[in-house]
């Protein structure tokens, strides 16, 4: 599915302008961002229930990788199949199915009978994050004005860092209402069962907003149901605009488009053609740092060097705003200084920040049973994670994405970004499932291997990596 629509504005659409209904267009885009919520919401809650799921069934740290990692697994079918689901039977159905996921995988998740059917309910949920996060975007891209489009777009991965902030916020308050204890009762259920179980409401709050915003013009259209699409468009356009020229370039455009397939990503040395490389470079790298290991496992990470879990979580939240602040001001300057020189004030950020991490767990001391590190290392360790936080959000966390939907060619865009997805989810899979495995054997040594690739990601940017900052999406070629 592609999300793009005509690129000839229609009059009084120009960038001067202001939609007759922008309060409406706001709501409409902020309810479809409701699944980038659920994607971060549900990708990080997890972090809270890890220890609590680890004692409860009685599991050694690969076991436990395994069912964290279980949703990527979802994740990606998901990702694979929302297109061609949303072009049969219309993004808002498509969004409706992805609430119901999300909603059945919280009960589920929240009342395991064994540890294998938590990781069912896991895919489950990964599926319905896959759908979202292909789903979102494309249906803002489609119901925004052109004027507006691309700081509507935003809304997504806004949503995605909220969304994370939340459910540590959560998290840490039902913590707190079992005393601190994880596996603490509260009203006949364990903390972490209500910690996994809570998505219930946004996830139904969503499928609510689904069913009083409009339905995208473009896949109207694309059913002949052209009278509906003019509606929506004026709802979102304003009525000054001649829908009628609107619709005939939205018929232009799908028209004229080239639906690639993997075939066309072929050619090159080592099968794919080089700037398919590059997009796999790119989504690997933004992986293989290790951002998920914060978001992940940061409750139990700060456990393990010595702080109580009821601060471990507000740590874990602190965090969180920290990767909003750093969104905020990617997005702020990516139009600004351009995507390399953001993505390289990132890499160097992160190398920095990552190897202070190494040298503080490199002094971890495991004598009492439990890892601990002494008053200045412990610091320091904090501290460098929230610095590596920051400049990930503020650089690869946005900038990827962008250069992701900007720098292959027309003909081969939808395949390739398929293909580079696809990719990012594998590096996921990898660094959820090897990460307590590493911790066990050297925690300093996992943060060595994240900061040599941060590292390596600086030549990769200056050698690789096109600037797409003020080009045409028709330049690349």
């Amino acid at each position: 599915m592609t999300s793009s629509t005509a690129r000839a504005s229609a009059p009084g659409a120009g960038p001067e302008s202001q939609p007759d209904h922008l309060g409406h267009v706001i709501f409409i885009t902020a309810a479809a961002a409701m699944g980038g919520f659920l994607f971060g919401y549900d990708s990080s809650v997890i972090n809270g229930a890890v220890v609590a799921i680890q004692d409860r069934f009685d599991v050694g740290s690969g076991t436990l990788a395994q069912v964290i990692a279980a949703a990527l697994i979802g994740c990606a079918l998901g990702a694979a199949t929302a297109g061609r689901i949303a072009d049969r039977i219309g993004r808002i159905r498509c969004m409706q199915i992805a609430a119901v996921l999300f909603t059945a995988s919280a009960i589920g998740s929240a009342l395991p009978f064994a540890l294998w059917d938590l990781a069912l309910w896991r895919v489950v949920g990964g599926f319905g994050i896959g759908m979202a996060s292909v789903i979102g975007p494309a249906y803002i891209a489609e119901v925004s004005p052109p004027a507006y489009r691309g700081r509507l777009a935003s809304f997504q991965q806004a949503a995605i860092v909220i969304g994370i902030a939340i459910s540590q916020l959560v998290n840490w308050g039902i913590l707190n209402l079992a005393d601190g204890e994880q596996r603490g009762k509260i009203g006949g259920l364990e903390a972490w069962q209500w910690m996994l179980g809570v998505m219930v409401v946004p996830a139904v709050l969503y499928g609510l907003m689904s069913f009083v915003i409009p339905e995208s013009p473009r896949f109207l259209i694309s059913v002949g149901r052209n009278a509906e699409a003019r509606k929506v468009l004026a709802e979102v356009e304003g009525a000054h605009v001649d829908l009628d020229r609107r619709v005939a370039d939205i018929e232009h455009a799908m028209h004229s488009e080239h639906k690639s397939t993997f075939k066309d990503l072929l050619g090159g040395k080592g099968g794919f053609l080089p700037i398919v490389w590059i997009g796999i470079g790119l989504s690997v790298f933004q992986q293989l740092v290790g951002i998920n290991v914060i978001f992940y496992y940061s409750s139990s990470l700060w456990q393990s060097v010595g702080i109580d879990p009821s601060s471990s979580f507000l740590y874990s939240f602190e965090t969180s705003v920290v990767n909003i602040i750093g969104t905020v001001i990617a997005m702020i300057f990516v139009d600004r200084i351009g995507r390399k020189p953001l993505a390289l004030i990132g890499s160097v950020g992160m190398a920095i920040s990552l190897g202070l991490a190494a040298w503080a767990f490199s002094y971890k001391d495991t004598s009492g049973g439990d890892i601990a590190l002494p008053h200045t290392q412990g610091i320091v360790a904090l501290v460098a994670a929230n610095c590596f936080v920051l400049f990930f959000a503020l650089s690869w966390g946005v900038v990827v994405w962008v250069l992701l939907g900007e720098m292959f060619p027309g003909r081969i865009r939808a395949a390739a970004l398929g293909v580079a997805a696809a990719a990012q989810w594998i590096a996921n899979w990898v660094i959820t499932v090897s990460f307590p495995t590493l911790s066990d054997w050297n925690l300093s040594g996992a943060y060595v291997i994240y900061t040599v690739f941060a590292v390596l990601s600086i030549p990769f940017i200056l050698k690789w990596v096109p600037e797409t900052k003020g080009k045409a999406l028709e330049e690349m070629g």
